[in-house]
């Protein structure tokens, strides 16, 4: 193979590339955009470290090659240093190849502890230069590959999970029904559901996959396809809990489990029965007065295949509200560590007790987020249910 060919050859390689230059040296510039466009690479140069981020704000590159001394300090590379972090944190799979004067060695040692991906000595050979560029090329090209591999798969997950809970929530004689589900990841492990299953007769439920992401909402999943068809067999609160946890502990790690609050509304005779496995209490507050615990104890689902489950009933009136969460909500955090907790879900509830079960939850989702700025540590979710 003749040279030229071999100078074609590299050009083709790198015409989708593109190389952000930064250094304050014009001759410096000049000469690298000399060697990098004789190789096919499409350049563009900046003089003041300043202007760095604000170009890879404004277009695609594939790699960084900087200087570390500029004019602040052209000896200690404080500015270079700087640079470097804040490419990082802008885009953590932008390759960033740093060139430092001959002696620099500790000096680039720190960059790439800092987050640079090689460097090159000045003044450079061209031929290491144009390997070393091209290298973190590819491997930055690799690394978003996968990122948007690893996205679009986070992606698909996430619309199939958002499929196993309900669409939307069946309409019940005298009573409003109203949920939301708040995954900290991109999926979670709480579930909910609402099922009519006869005229008289409503399921709902709610459960909470000890752990986050990928390895909860598996389990969740689990979860839900187990519990449907045993929903559609109409039994009691006790048996339906029993038979689901036989089922799972075949499943279940050892370091995972679920709790659960599964019950059955008869509209008819306004009854609750239920059976808890693990989960936080309900709480039902009566007239916007009262508080009561919903608390049939059992064990988590998956870790104790021969536990038997109790179950109890209670009556709901006209402006009894009933409130079913994971402990992603009320564990949600001030600053000075202090959670949302159950007081604070009941608090709202007394001081809304002509709200509808839709505005009820919006204020809670919304008081309970300001109490922790934003930042849940956990999955929450929500289910109320109001007798009207």
């Amino acid at each position: 193979m003749n040279a030229c060919s071999i100078v074609e050859m590299n050009s083709s390689q790198n015409d989708a590339s593109r190389v952000l230059i930064a250094d304050d040296q014009v001759p410096v510039l000049e000469a690298l955009q000399l060697l990098l466009k004789s190789h096919g690479y499409s350049t563009e140069v900046v003089s003041d470290p300043s202007q760095v981020l604000p170009a890879l704000e404004t277009d695609p590159f594939d790699v960084v090659l900087m200087d570390m001394n500029y004019d602040r300090d052209t000896t200690a590379g404080d500015e270079g240093l700087e640079l470097v972090s804040q490419i990082r944190s802008h885009d953590r799979n932008m390759p960033v190849l740093v060139m430092t004067a001959w002696g620099s060695v500790e000096l680039a040692v720190e960059a790439i502890r800092r987050g640079a991906s090689d460097f090159v000595q000045k003044p450079w050979q061209n031929q290491q230069l144009l390997q070393k560029l091209r290298t973190q090329i590819d491997r930055g090209q690799l690394q978003r590959r996968a990122q948007r591999s690893g996205e679009e798969e986070l992606r698909e997950a996430q619309e199939i999970q958002s499929k196993l809970l309900p669409s939307h929530l069946p309409k019940i004689s005298d009573y409003e029904i109203a949920a939301i589900t708040q995954p900290i990841r991109f999926v979670g492990g709480d579930y909910y559901n609402v099922v009519r299953v006869s005229e008289r007769e409503t399921a709902l439920c709610i459960g909470d996959v000890a752990g986050k992401g990928l390895a909860a909402a598996l389990l969740m999943s689990s979860l839900q396809a187990a519990l449907k068809p045993l929903i559609w067999q109409k039994l009691p609160p006790r048996e339906l809990c029993r038979r689901l946890n036989r089922m799972l502990c075949e499943i279940t790690p050892v370091s995972k489990f679920i709790s659960f609050f599964y019950g059955v509304l008869d509209n008819q005779e306004h009854r609750l029965t239920y059976c808890n496995a693990g989960h936080n209490p309900p709480i039902m507050v009566r007239g916007g007065k009262d508080v009561v615990e919903l608390n049939a104890a059992g064990a988590v689902l998956g870790q104790f295949p021969d536990w038997s489950y109790e179950q109890s009933e209670i009556r709901l009136k006209p402006g009894d509200s009933l409130y079913m969460f994971t402990d992603g909500l009320v564990e949600a955090c001030n600053e000075e560590g202090e959670p949302f907790g159950e007081t604070g879900l009941a608090n709202i509830a007394k001081q809304n007790p002509l709200a509808s079960a839709a505005d009820l939850q919006k204020q809670l989702m919304h008081t309970a987020s300001q109490h922790c700025a934003g930042k849940f540590h956990d999955d929450a979710t929500l289910l109320v249910i109001r007798a009207v």
